[in-house]
This record gives C-alpha cells, structure tokens and sequence, in this order.
C-alpha cells in the first residue's frame, strides 16, 4: 500500500495548467496548492505577492477568512528548499478566483475539477496512480528498466512509512530522521550527503534524490527500508526509540550487502551518478541522456558521513 503524502515523487508534488507550473503538497486527505503559483498563471502579475496582498484589500470577506482559506504548508522554492507557502484546496482556489476578473477563471476551474476527480480515481484504484507515475518517467526519458525500479521502491517506501505510522512514528522529522539512519547504515552517507554528492544541491527542481539514483542504489536502498520493515514487525517495535534501532539494523544489512558487493567487483555501489540532463526540468525533452558517470565517492564526501555508533 503507498501513501500519496510517504514517497518524494516530484510529479506527485507538480501539477501544470497551461504548460505553467503549479506546486501542491498532498494535506488533510486533498490537494492544497500554492496560491502564488495560481495567482501568476491567472493574472499574468509580474509580482503574484503584491497581487495577492492588493486583492485582500478589495475583498473583505476573504481577508477576513484568509486564515481558513489558506494554510502555510511546505513546499520546494526556486532555490530547492522547503518553505512555508500559502496554500489552498480546491474549495479555496474557488473562493478566490471569484476574487480575480480574469478570463482565464473558467477554464481553470474546469482543470482543478479534473485534477480532483483524477484523485479519487487514483484512491479508489491505486493502479491509475502507478500508471500515472510510469508516464511522467516515460515522458522525461527515463529507461525502462530503471523505472520499474524507482516504482518498486515508492511501493517499499510506502509499506515502511505505513509501518512507522502504525507504530507511532511521528510524520515528518522523526520519518526524516529514521530515512537518515538507513542511508547511512546503508551507504555510508545521509540523504543531503549523497545529493551533494551526485551534485544535486545546484539544481533548481527535479532534485529529488532517488530519481537521481542509479538501479544499484535504488535496490539497496529498497533492502534497507523493506529489512527495516520486516525487523520492526518482528520486533514489535513501537515509537522513535524503538523504530530507530530497526532502522539502524535494516540499513546495516543493506550496507554488508553493498560492501560484500563491493569487495567482489572492486567498485564503489555509491556513484556520481545522475539524471539531471534528463530530469532537471519539467519540459526537458525526452531524448536527452543521462550522465553515466560512475566513479567512487571521494574521500572528502566520505570523510563527512557520520560514524556509526
């Protein structure tokens, strides 16, 4: 089972209308998205803040429900970190757009209603959601046989983070701060250690690590997290304490494996790797190569990466 809000899918986090860019973050059973990014797709306003703040003024009732309509939820900025945007859900973005004399309100409407009758199917079928996933990566260019990979691991990913839920794990740091765990048992580098890695940290969007990922690291970050899985059920374990000592044995099975691998082939599982001529953009075309380099890590990455305790 996966959860729309568990894996860091960026098509799951981007929606476009009129070929324009919407951020939305899955909050509350719904998609919220980012007002900012409506108001520019809506009004053609070079600046969509003073826009917003100059319609508060006209509209009373809206300023004076702002609160309810619109809620601070993170979302990637243009410098790839996570910020506190205004968001709202579909009922909001109705409320609002009654707020903007604009001729392009209608057909806008039209899409929000098709993105949210998607949405239910996908819930009622999670297939269509896979199905979904499989063309976003198809479009980019991405290999097949990577593909079916990279939705292999949003479904380990997902039976994990159902675990941790269940268990009493709670959603965001603490998820955070487990995922940290296995990578590092696993590869001997955090998350944020292996993106700088992979040079990820310049680029603006599509910079979610495991896209990036080659079919070696993906496999082995799937056995870490589905061994994590598997050694919280049988453990029983409950709460942080408890789920971060099975995330440390999870990912050290996962990184034996790596290094068994490793003495064996003389090459290094973690790679510079990445798809970023391929994936950096939305609207990259979908011929272009990825960078298949795949040299070691070098020893001043590795020298940062947190001992083991």
């Amino acid at each position: 089972m996966t959860k729309p809000s568990s894996h860091n899918d960026s098509a799951n986090h981007i929606a476009v209308f009129q070929e324009t860019t919407i951020r939305r973050v899955w909050h509350d059973g719904e998609w919220w998205f980012a007002l900012v990014d409506v108001v520019s797709v809506l009004t053609d306003s070079v600046d969509a803040r003073q826009y917003i703040k100059k319609m508060r003024s006209r509209d009373a009732a809206l300023d004076a429900n702002w609160g309810t309509t619109c809620t601070p939820l993170p979302l990637q900025a243009p410098d790839g970190k996570l910020r506190a945007t205004n968001c709202a859900n579909t009922e909001g973005l109705f409320r609002i757009i009654q707020s903007i004399p604009s001729p392009k309100a209608e057909p806008f409407k039209r899409w929000l209603a098709q993105v949210g009758y998607e949405r239910v199917k996908e819930i009622e079928n999670p297939e269509l959601a896979s199905a979904r996933a499989r063309e976003l990566y198809q479009a980019k260019g991405y290999p097949q046989a990577w593909i079916e990979k990279r939705m292999r691991s949003i479904s380990v990913r997902g039976e994990l983070t159902d675990e941790w839920k269940a268990r009493g794990v709670a959603e965001g740091k603490e998820y955070s701060i487990l995922t940290a765990e296995i990578a590092r048992a696993t590869f001997g580098l955090t998350p944020g250690e292996h993106s700088l890695h992979k040079g990820l940290d310049v680029v603006k969007t599509g910079n979610n690590l495991r896209d990036h990922m080659t079919d070696l690291e993906l496999i082995f970050t799937m056995l870490g997290e589905a061994s994590t899985t598997e050694i919280a059920r049988r453990s029983d374990a409950l709460g942080f304490v408890e789920n971060r000592s099975s995330a440390r044995e999870g990912g050290k099975i996962a990184g034996n494996a790596r290094k068994a691998l490793e003495a064996k082939t003389g090459k290094s599982v973690v790679s510079r790797a990445n798809y970023l001529s391929i994936a950096g953009t939305d609207d990259m075309a979908p011929s272009a190569l990825p960078v298949t380099q795949t040299s070691p890590p070098s020893k001043s990455v590795l020298r940062k990466a947190p001992r083991k305790k």
